[in-house]
């Protein structure tokens, strides 16, 4: 899987993705804003169907990791089914052309509201992650007049070996139902009459580089459903999750077929269908945000590259100290300089990179890498800023995907208060 778009450069040295020069796109659209390349989504998703040749196996997109409408339609039009952990993700699956029938809906806090909403779409499975939960589920399904899909979530508690923040399969962690509570938990389900028991699911973490832990992950979950068979409880789905990590910097992470040898060969001889929730790897790489710097602030220790995106825009860095790639987008022939890539944000964590050698001047535009996954997500509107503009190139085409915001919008639902 490649690290695209790690973007080229053009006969005048401008970066470009795909066959457009990110000078164009600031031209056209501002700064900052998203830019997606669809041939490197359509890449990455390749990849896992080749990885999956010969298995019944179904790709279902972590929602999460970008949400916009064009790029879910891009992943629909290439036959993913999707991970969800709201309600709201599963109004946009179905805005974009998403088929609700190919949706898993994960999360530990799904409201009646929510489950009443994914029963009348018919989505394909619940990913139950407490007794509580199933006993809501079963509860809301029976008022419905339906029955419920599910699989439990089992927490294998296997270390994922990643950041703490986005480690998902231990003991200490939110998710999933432990691991020696799953057959009791099973046993019930078979007994409620709004529940159909459908498969069970595991997911350990993101960001994973090592293919080790997902293969011992199947390895656990594997004696769960062979203990299953024998109390008469057969399953026709297992999931594995998602987590396969990206390049950010110097990591060297697994191409997929490699990331899920461990977890094939765990699961060699089942005639179970396998689900996968991957996110970052499909759309981490295949974005960037592109931004300018507004001034270039020389100091006594630190020298400060100040620029129009903020942590607002790309919460990664100041949330999980996480290292983006900073590349100008026009090559100058100047000292380099070491900076901070700082925002204009009125907080001392607005920080986009730290320490970066880069040749460049006031209203150079700079390319931050691998920025697909949780960027646009995770933003918000902090300082009242407008959110940005995302665009997919396709090709030689640009479509805008997302419009930027404006101030108005912003406050368009509050009120003053009354005279």
């Amino acid at each position: 899987m490649t690290a695209y778009p790690m973007p080229t450069l053009t006969g005048d040295a401008a970066l470009q993705v795909e066959a457009v020069p990110l000078t164009a796109i600031a031209e056209q659209f501002g700064t900052p804003t998203y830019v997606y390349s669809r041939a490197a989504l359509t890449e990455a998703f390749q990849a896992y169907q080749h990885a999956l040749a010969g298995r019944r196996a179904s790709i279902c997109y972590a929602v999460k990791a970008n949400s916009n409408l064009g790029i879910l339609n891009a992943f629909a039009r290439l036959g993913a089914g999707f991970d969800i952990v709201s309600g709201g993700e599963l109004q946009r699956v179905i805005a974009a052309g998403g088929d609700a029938a190919k949706v898993v809906f994960s999360g530990v806090g799904k409201t009646s509201v929510e489950m009443r909403q994914a029963l009348d779409a018919g989505i394909r499975c619940f990913n139950v992650e407490s007794a509580a939960e199933l006993d809501r589920l079963a509860s809301v399904a029976a008022e419905c007049g339906k029955v419920a899909p599910i699989a439990f979530r089992v927490n294998p508690d296997v270390d994922p070996k990643t950041h703490p923040y986005i480690s998902t399969g231990l003991k200490n962690n939110k998710f999933g139902v432990a691991f020696d509570d799953a057959i009791a938990l099973y046993r019930k389900a078979a007994t409620l009459p709004g529940i159909a028991i459908k498969g069970i699911a595991s997911h350990i973490g993101s960001q994973l580089l090592d293919p080790a832990p997902a293969g011992e992950a199947a390895e656990r979950v594997l004696t769960l459903v062979e203990q299953l068979a024998t109390e008469g409880i057969t399953l026709a789905h297992i999931d594995i999750g998602g987590g396969m990590g990206i390049r950010y910097s110097d990591e060297t992470p697994p191409v997929a077929d490699d990331y899920l040898a461990p977890v094939l060969k765990a699961l060699a001889d089942r005639s179970e269908e396998i689900l996968l929730e991957p996110g970052r790897s499909l759309i981490g790489n295949a974005g960037l945000l592109l931004t300018r710097i507004e001034y270039l602030k020389p100091g006594q220790e630190k020298h400060f590259a100040v620029v129009d995106a903020a942590m607002n825009d790309l919460a990664r860095p100041a949330l999980y100290d996480a290292f983006h790639e900073v590349v100008p987008v026009i090559a100058r022939d100047l000292p380099a300089q070491t900076y901070d890539v700082v925002g204009p944000i009125c907080e001392s964590g607005d920080f986009l990179a730290r320490n970066r050698a880069l040749k460049v001047a006031d209203g150079d535009l700079l390319a931050i890498l691998s920025a697909g996954a949780y960027g646009m997500t995770m933003a918000s509107n902090y300082n009242t800023r407008a959110r940005a503009a995302e665009v997919m190139v396709d090709g030689k085409q640009c479509h805008l995907i997302r419009e930027r915001e404006n101030i108005a919008d912003l406050f368009a639902l509050e009120r003053r208060l009354p005279d």
